[in-house]
């Protein structure tokens, strides 16, 4: 009886009280369980949902009818997507008349993914952007058929805030200068890897957007003559110009005099830049909160040194494949306190004695890259264990003088350490791993190539550390199924896990893997001992899996992959390359997994020419990507070859 009279009082609630409650669930599991109570609570959910990222694009239809209250839509996984599909979703028939009118959906939609939607053309975006009045922010990166006819489309969105176009390959001055005219009030864009872009655009672009404070031109071949009509953006905030070789010191002296609200810039891997442009930027913008010049400077000047003690407020510098000596390293202890964040990757020259100074003003360090700084010890790591108490992330790949005693003071005094990469460091043992499950918040470990850890080490990892949520034992040889049954009790929430060439492994090992319900990423190339007993144990498992790598896997037979077919609806990506995979088989997995966007095929032996034209005609419509042998080439049917590319699949030829 308390029991029903306790229903009856949360049942009594009313509509805007549940609504509240429903906002209160930020778990996507909790929402789930939430609309599963009841009809009415089914209801509320549908009422409530402001966002909505859609997985088939077959529920899509029902999805928006029953959620008319989206603000944000995702639709990146749904490449199948095109305009005839558009032009469905978006219109209906007014009741009483045969007149159409726009879905009840796009009235509060203001935010709309559509990457990697290879179908989508001009109209079906003229019709998303009339029928979606409130819309402020579009993503059409990785649309292979996005030119200047679909830019001219999005232009009629005249209330477009942020507009990212990463990709658009066939995008040119033509379709940005629709953009620059039709959208006015945009504050946020991303143009990276858009090559047809030229000064030209970026100048008419300056001119007419000048709200922007987002601006990323990434991997373009723009010059100074962009820069220095970038220059002119008075409310300008962050600039990414990462790999722009055309731009050098010349340019950023223009940026020197301009953007007066410049906060963040990454100038990193651009050749023609170097401590003359990086000290003329930091001149003009002393209040520089991130700069990154990753791979410009060969060396730390003493002129490029004298010029940071300015940034006063600098958090964040990365100074990746500098040389660099201890005397620089007091520079910026003394004069950067407020950092939190440090890149020296690769750098020459980085000492125990050059870190034990970084580290004694910068205190406040929660992310240290020292990849490949081959010199540092365990007294090193000593010393910013001691000092930076607030350390989440600590990149150490390929420092092989760290030990297990490096390894104690990090689990004595970094309690809030979440990710740390240990990747080739071959003085990681088993009792390492025990000072360093200390960490209970870990999230992310690697070790990688780590060949002195074992079952052991991985134990204590497990025990200690629940939150892991991505876990790279690569090549690690003495990690095997006994390891895997711990991981698999101890770290529920494991959701990235790479197992490559761990030899020892056997089904009995996959087996303790498929109790992991959130894996989505699996990598468990060249396990030699692996049968199709062990993948069916993971397919019917972790249903949750997105991205499977068996490259190798030779004796898996078609009884995992016929489990694959079965079970694993929700793959994205899989590499099946040196599989004994049948053409019965390769055909399932193919036409059955219509998630499925990306295929590694290279060296099926027992697949035959007929099994690949059969597999690839079975998921025409909807794969993106796929790498084959060269050979095949040239006897597979044309019909195919071009039915797939002109889907807007791009095939690999190994």
């Amino acid at each position: 009886m308390p029991s029903f009279q306790s229903n009856m009082n949360i049942f009594s609630l009313t509509e805007d009280l549940l609504v509240r409650v429903h906002e209160k669930l930020t778990s996507e599991w909790d929402r789930k369980s939430f609309r599963l109570v009841c009809r009415e609570f089914r209801r509320i959910d549908s009422l409530a949902r402001k966002h909505l990222r859609v997985l088939r694009i077959e529920f899509l239809p029902s999805l928006l009818q029953k959620h008319p209250q989206l603000q944000s839509l995702d639709l990146s996984a749904c490449p199948r997507i095109d305009d005839g599909v558009v032009s469905l979703l978006l219109t209906r028939i007014v009741p009483g008349s045969n007149s159409l009118s726009w879905a009840n959906w796009t009235r509060g939609l203001k935010n709309l993914v559509l990457s990697r939607a290879t179908g989508l053309r001009f109209s079906g975006l003229e019709m998303l952007a009339r029928a979606c009045p409130s819309l402020e922010s579009v993503d059409v990166s990785y649309c292979c058929g996005f030119g200047d006819k679909e830019a001219a489309a999005l232009s009629c969105a005249m209330g477009l805030r942020e507009l990212k176009m990463d990709k658009c390959l066939e995008l040119s001055d033509v379709g940005l200068a629709r953009i620059a005219v039709g959208c006015l009030k945009l504050e946020k864009l991303s143009l990276k890897w858009c090559m047809e872009i030229t000064d030209l655009g970026v100048d008419l672009l300056c001119k007419k957007c000048v709200d922007l404070k987002y601006l990323d031109l990434s991997y373009l071949e723009v010059t100074n003559e962009s820069l220095h009509s970038i220059a002119s953006l008075l409310k300008l905030e962050f600039l990414d110009m990462m790999a722009c070789p055309l731009i050098d010191d010349v340019g950023l002296h223009s940026i020197e005099r301009g953007c007066p609200l410049l906060k963040v810039i990454d100038v990193s891997r651009c050749e023609g830049v170097g401590a003359s442009g990086l000290i003329a930027l930091i001149r003009g913008h002393g209040n520089l909160v991130e700069l990154n010049a990753g791979y410009c400077l060969s060396e730390l000047s003493t002129s490029f040194l004298h010029s940071i003690k300015n940034l006063k407020h600098l958090q964040l510098i990365r100074i990746d494949g500098a040389r660099i000596s201890d005397s620089s390293f007091q520079v910026i202890s003394t004069n950067c306190k407020s950092l939190v964040e440090i890149g020296l990757s690769k750098c020459v020259g980085v000492t125990n004695l050059g870190i034990m100074r970084l580290v004694s003003g910068c205190i406040n360090l929660s992310v240290l890259n020292l990849t490949c700084c081959h010199s540092i010890t365990d007294a090193a790591i000593s010393a910013i264990a001691n000092s930076c108490r607030n350390l989440v992330c600590l990149k150490l790949e390929s420092c092989n003088m760290i030990t297990e005693k490096g390894l104690c003071q990090l689990g004595s005094f970094c309690l809030l350490l979440k990710e740390i990469d240990l990747t080739d460091c071959g003085g990681v043992n088993d009792k390492g791993l025990e000072y360093l499950s200390r960490c209970s918040e870990l999230s992310c470990l690697k070790l990688g190539l780590c060949t002195n850890i074992s079952d052991k080490g991985l134990c204590y990892i497990s025990s200690n550390c629940a939150k892991i949520h991505e876990l790279d034992i690569y090549r690690c040889s003495g990690i095997g199924d006994e390891g895997l049954d711990t991981l698999s009790r101890g770290c529920k929430k494991l959701k990235k896990l790479n197992l490559s060439y761990c030899n020892e492994v056997s089904d009995r090992g996959l087996g303790y893997i498929g109790c992991l319900e959130e894996l989505s990423d699996l990598e468990m190339r060249g396990l030699v001992k692996v049968t199709g007993v062990g993948l069916v144990a993971v397919a019917a498992g972790c249903k949750r899996l997105a991205d499977l790598d068996l490259k190798h896997c030779e004796k898996v037979g078609d009884l995992g992959f016929w489990a694959l077919a079965c079970y694993s609806m929700n793959l994205r990506q899989i590499n099946l390359s040196y599989c004994t995979i049948s053409d019965m088989a390769l055909c399932m997995v193919m036409g059955n997994l219509t998630r499925l966007q990306e295929a590694k095929l290279v060296n099926l032996g027992n697949v035959t020419v007929e099994g690949f034209e059969l597999a690839l005609r079975a998921c025409c419509i909807r794969i993106k990507k796929v790498k084959l042998l060269a050979s095949l080439r040239f006897v597979l049917s044309s019909e195919i070859l071009e039915t797939l590319r002109a889907r807007g699949c791009i095939i690999r030829w190994d």
